[in-house]
């Protein structure tokens, strides 16, 4: 996309929703953001919840970077790349 600069990616890994910081194309050197069991997003409002905070925490890094804070398409923002995704995306 023009102008990213990073991305929120998440991964359902095992019992854990993780949340990372990566480069536009690569989950190379991908920061680890934070990480939830599953079993306490099985419902959308707490998975909104997880999203937002993540959302917030990528946000601050850019900000912190650039001096711009960063906008959010919505409402979900964009899949994940074929070639990233989990066999057992929920």
């Amino acid at each position: 996309m023009k102008g990213e600069i990073g991305r929120l990616a998440l991964r359902h890994e095992g019992i854990m929703w993780n949340a990372y910081y990566a480069l536009p194309n690569s989950m190379k050197d991908a920061i680890l953001l934070g990480s939830i069991a599953i079993r306490f997003v099985k419902s959308r409002d707490r998975k909104d919840a997880f999203l937002a905070l993540m959302r917030e925490a990528v946000s601050d890094l850019i900000e912190e970077e650039t001096g711009t804070r960063p906008t959010w398409p919505e409402p979900g923002g964009h899949p994940a790349p074929e070639h990233e995704r989990a066999d057992h995306q929920e």
